[in-house]
C-alpha cells in the first residue's frame, strides 16, 4: 500500500532538518565560525517563514480519519516559537562560541536538530511522531549540556558533565516510562492518532486508565514536574546559560504540547491535578531557599509549570489557558536568562544571587528587563504578559467549578512573590560597606562587579524578548486567537 506525500505541508521540517544538515557541511568545509553561526541563523528563520507560508493545510502519512503530520495555524505559531528560541539562544552564545569556549559546528549542528525535533512536536498528529519529535527535541540537549571546551591552565570542571549525565540518566527513565504508557493505552483502544484517541470502555478501562497515568507522568518530566524534576536545577545550573535557557523554554514547550495533546482527549484529571498542586507547591517553597541565580529561576520554573498543569487538568478546556501561559511564561523566562548571560563574563556560570547585588545601578536597561521578567513571573504589573497568563488560568478552573485548584494557584503566587522581590530589591541595593579583603570602608558607589560589556547579539537578543513580552502583555488576544 502506497500513499501520496504532501510535501508542501513539510517544509518546515525539511527547514529544520536542512538546516542541521547546513550547519555540519558548512563547518566541514569552511571552518569558519561566523558562517557556521550564520548558517544556523538563516535556517532558522527560513523554518519559521515557511511554517508560516504552509499554515494550515491538508495533513499528510494519513489512514482512515487521522493524519500523522498536521498542518494547522496553532502548529505554526508553535513552530515559529521552536525557530525564534533557537535563533534567540545561539544569539545569547555567540560571545562564549567566539571565544571558543564550545565549538561553533557541533553546538550549531546539535541545536538545529534540536529545533527540528520542536517542529515535529508542533505537527506531530499521532503518539509515535509526538515521541519521537519529543526525543529529538532533547537528546541533543544532554550533550549541549557537557559542551565545553577548557583553555590550557584552566581549571576543569566536572558540573557540566554532571549535569548532562544527571539529565539522560533521569530522561530514560520517563521515556521508558511514556512508551510503556502510550503501549497499554493502544492494547486497551487499539488507537495511536491523536484525532482517535478516546477513554477506553468495558474491560479495558483499567488497563487504560494505568496507561494514561504513565504516559501523563512520562511527559511531565520534559516540564520538570514532580516527581521527575529533580534534575532541572543541577542540569539547569551545570549547563552553559543560553543551554539552560533553551531547557527551561523550548524543551517545556514541547513538554506542554504534548501534554496538552494527550489530556484534551483522554481522561488524566485526577493525576494532572494532582500532579500540579505537588508541582508548584514544592517548585515555590524550595525556591525560597535558593542563593544562585540559575537555580533559583529553575525552581521557579518548576513552580511555573506547575499553574500549566493546573489548567491542563481541566482537559480539553483548559488546553488554550495553558499553551497561552506556557507562551507568555517562555517569553519571561528568557528575558531573565538572557540579562544573567548579559551580566556574567562568557562561559561563566549564573553565579550567586549576591553578584547581583547593585547591578540595576550599573546597568539600568539590564535591571529594568530583568526587573520586568520577574515582575511578569510572579504576575503583577508592569510584566502584564504573566498577569494575562495566571489569570487565564485562573478564570479557566473558575469556569470549569475547579475553584479549590484556582485557589491553590492563587496561593502559590503569594508564596512566590518573596523570592521574585528579593532578586528584584537586591539589583538596586547599595554594594557593601566594607572590603572583604582589606577590611576598610569604601564608597557607596564603587561596585565589587564590575559592568561587562554588552555583545550585539546578547542585546539583539534581549531586546527582542522585551519586546514580545512586552506586546504579549499588551495584546494577549493575538496569543490565544494564534494558538486556537
Amino acid at each position: 500500500m502506497s500513499q501520496s506525500v504532501d510535501h508542501f505541508a513539510l517544509l518546515p521540517l525539511y527547514a529544520a532538518a536542512g538546516t542541521a544538515i547546513l550547519a555540519f557541511l558548512a563547518d566541514l568545509f569552511l571552518a569558519r565560525r561566523g558562517a557556521v553561526i550564520a548558517t544556523t541563523v538563516l535556517g532558522g528563520l527560513a523554518t519559521a517563514v515557511l511554517a508560516l507560508v504552509v499554515g494550515a493545510e491538508p495533513g499528510t502519512f494519513c489512514t482512515t480519519g487521522a493524519c500523522s503530520w498536521v498542518p494547522t495555524w496553532p502548529a505554526a505559531t508553535t513552530a515559529v516559537l521552536f525557530a525564534a528560541l533557537t535563533v534567540g539562544v545561539l544569539a545569547l552564545s555567540t560571545p562564549a562560541l567566539r571565544e571558543g569556549i564550545a565549538p561553533a559546528g557541533e553546538f550549531c549542528f546539535l541545536l538545529a536538530c534540536s529545533m527540528t525535533g520542536g517542529v515535529v512536536v508542533a505537527y506531530a498528529g499521532d503518539l509515535i511522531t509526538l515521541i519521537v519529535g519529543l526525543e529529538t527535541l532533547t537528546l541533543p540537549l544532554y550533550v549541549l549540556v557537557g559542551l565545553r571546551r577548557f583553555a590550557p591552565g584552566e581549571r576543569v570542571t566536572t558540573e557540566g558533565t554532571s549535569a548532562s549525565l544527571t539529565f539522560f540518566l533521569i530522561s530514560v527513565v520517563s521515556t521508558a516510562v511514556t512508551l510503556l504508557g502510550a503501549a497499554l493505552n493502544y492494547a486497551a483502544t487499539g488507537a495511536l492518532h491523536l484525532a482517535l484517541l478516546t477513554p477506553a470502555t468495558g474491560v479495558f478501562r483499567p488497563l487504560a486508565g494505568v496507561g494514561v497515568a504513565l504516559l501523563v507522568i512520562g511527559l511531565a518530566f520534559k516540564v520538570a514536574a514532580v516527581p521527575l524534576h529533580a534534575w532541572a536545577p543541577a542540569t539547569y545550573d551545570g549547563a552553559p546559560i543560553p543551554i539552560a535557557a533553551y531547557l527551561s523554554t523550548a524543551s517545556k514547550l514541547g513538554g506542554v504540547l504534548a501534554l496538552a495533546a494527550v489530556v484534551a482527549r483522554l481522561d488524566a484529571q485526577v493525576v494532572m491535578a494532582i500532579l500540579a498542586v505537588v508541582t508548584m507547591t514544592l517548585g515555590n517553597l524550595v525556591a525560597l531557599r535558593q542563593t544562585r541565580m540559575v537555580r533559583l529561576l529553575a525552581w521557579s520554573s518548576i513552580a511555573q509549570a506547575g499553574y500549566i498543569l493546573a489548567a491542563l487538568a481541566l482537559g480539553a478546556p483548559g488546553v488554550p489557558a495553558a499553551l497561552a501561559y506556557a507562551v507568555l511564561f517562555m517569553a519571561l523566562e528568557f528575558v531573565a536568562f538572557a540579562v544573567v548571560v548579559a551580566l556574567r563574563p562568557p562561559g561563566a556560570d549564573g553565579g550567586l544571587l549576591t553578584d547581583y547585588r547593585g547591578a540595576g545601578r550599573r546597568s539600568p536597561w539590564l535591571g529594568a528587563a530583568l526587573v520586568l521578567s520577574l515582575a511578569g513571573l510572579a504576575g503583577l504589573p508592569p510584566g502584564l504578559a504573566g498577569l494575562f497568563a495566571k489569570l487565564s488560568v485562573v478564570d479557566a478552573l473558575v469556569q470549569q467549578n475547579w475553584s479549590w485548584l484556582a485557589a491553590v494557584v492563587v496561593l502559590n503566587a503569594v508564596i512566590a512573590l518573596a523570592y521574585y522581590v528579593r532578586v528584584a530589591a537586591s539589583l538596586y541595593t547599595a554594594p557593601p560597606r566594607i572590603d572583604p579583603v582589606v577590611a576598610y570602608p569604601v564608597p557607596l558607589d564603587a561596585a565589587p562587579h564590575p559592568r561587562l560589556p554588552v555583545s550585539r547579539p546578547v542585546a539583539v537578543a534581549l531586546a527582542a524578548s522585551v519586546l514580545v513580552a512586552v506586546l504579549l502583555g499588551f495584546a494577549p488576544q493575538l496569543l490565544f486567537d494564534a494558538l486556537t
